[in-house]
């Protein structure tokens, strides 16, 4: 017996869907209908994003018994509208923009695209995106900020080196690090109107003073008036950007103090430093119930390989781009941690022998990510790392001594196996 299945069962009742712009959100808002038809009613309606109108469209939303808000993540527009309405104790979705395709064919107007996202939204089929709680936005703000900030001084760091070469100053092709001690005086000297190179290169200091004779080298150069004026605004930008990340650091250890216990416990990972426990924090919350599993998590940050079948067919594509501040830090505590005799050190370089380096630290940052998962889904536990020998030892030794003959005797060697001691 076949049995056919109601649409409305499985619709929601009472939703709103919001397409939001930078001046103005369209809404359009579905709820049952009163007559014995069974229609449903539709109101669409426009206004402003200013906070006012917002509260007010928050209470509307509230007095229709709206079970649901879905809106589109549209730029940063979108922020200040989620904001008002999860403060106004609603609970809105966020939806990624991929999923929610026009139909080809019809016209495209904030009105068509608001009904569209409502319909999708009322057959459940869509699916909210993750925004994390507002504490946890907070330092998210900081420790994205902050990455901001390091670009900058990184780029403002380059830019002094590209003004030496213009002066045929070639301190960077003596000194590993021009902005060290020995360096910063160096430039100062310079921006004071010291040209010649010996007393320059007096100024080394420990090590470096067994390079004297290149750095007079070094210093023989062009270095005009010009040159010291750019020198003197981009130094100064460097120390305002290391002043900047040095109180937006102080903030973020504030606001992550209330999570030391948490941070402490990612910061024992192989490979994760206090920084990158803050980001990872930052970036993946506390709260793990968004996650079932930890293949949710990786999947979430695209740290999951993908596997498209079509026929017989079977390829493997790229995990795509997920969030990039968190595939950041975790590329970088893979390649702190393939420098390590640990298991997360093994594992790297047993995948980069077979599969190259880029794969190995993707699937290293994937073993971290896991790692986190069970962290932070479990509080009470702590990270045990199983050892660099921990392949060899699961390895059956007379397995791995018949693969050894095998290739000793297809090079034209004869074996003879005696045990040593």
């Amino acid at each position: 017996m076949v049995e056919q299945a109601r649409d409305d069962e499985q619709l929601i009742e009472r939703v709103a869907a919001l397409d939001v712009g930078k001046a103005e959100v369209v809404v359009c808002v579905r709820v049952p209908g009163s007559g014995p038809s069974g229609r449903r009613l539709q109101q669409v309606n426009t206004c402003s994003t200013m906070t006012r109108s917002l509260l007010v469209l928050g209470e509307r939303l509230r007095e229709l018994r709206v079970t649901r808000v879905v809106m589109e993540s549209t730029s940063d527009y979108w922020k200040p509208v989620f904001y008002v309405l999860e403060a106004c104790g609603l609970d809105p979705w966020l939806v990624n923009a991929r999923d929610v395709k026009h139909l080809p064919g019809r016209p495209k107007t904030d009105t068509l695209d608001a009904v569209w996202l409502c319909k999708l939204a009322e057959r459940q089929m869509l699916r909210p995106s993750f925004v994390p709680p507002p504490q946890i936005r907070l330092l998210r703000d900081l420790t994205r900020y902050r990455v901001d900030l390091v670009n900058a001084r990184a780029a403002e760091k380059n830019r002094v080196e590209k003004l030496l070469e213009d002066a045929q100053i070639k301190l960077s092709s003596v000194v590993s690090d021009i902005f060290g001690v020995s360096g910063r005086e160096m430039m100062a000297a310079l921006l004071a109107g010291d040209r010649d190179p010996q007393p320059l290169a007096q100024l080394a200091r420990a090590r470096m003073r067994a390079k004297i004779p290149l750095l007079e080298e070094a210093f023989v150069g062009h270095f005009t008036d010009h040159h010291a004026f750019l020198l003197s605004t981009m130094l100064a930008r460097i120390d305002r950007a290391g002043a900047d990340i040095a109180a937006v650091e102080a903030r973020i250890e504030e606001l992550v103090s209330p999570f030391a216990d948490t941070v402490a416990r990612l910061d024992e990972i192989t490979g994760v430093g206090a920084a990158a426990a803050q980001v990872i924090l930052a970036e993946v919350g506390l709260d793990m119930s968004r996650f079932p599993t930890a293949a949710h998590l990786c999947s979430w940050a695209r740290f999951t390989p993908v596997v498209a079948q079509s026929a017989s067919r079977t390829t493997h594509r790229s995990t795509g781009h997920g969030n990039p501040y968190l595939a950041r830090v975790l590329g970088e505590a893979a390649v702190a941690a393939s420098r390590t005799d640990t298991f997360l050190g093994a594992r790297y370089r047993r995948i980069a022998r077979r599969r190259g380096k880029k794969k190995a630290i993707v699937a290293v940052g994937r073993s971290i990510l896991v790692i986190v998962w069970h962290l932070l889904a479990e509080p009470g536990t702590r990270f045990h790392d199983l050892g660099g020998d921990f392949y060899d030892n699961r390895v059956d030794p007379q397995r791995s001594t018949r693969v050894h003959i095998r290739r000793l005797e297809a090079l034209g060697y004869r074996v003879t196996l005696q045990p040593a001691g």
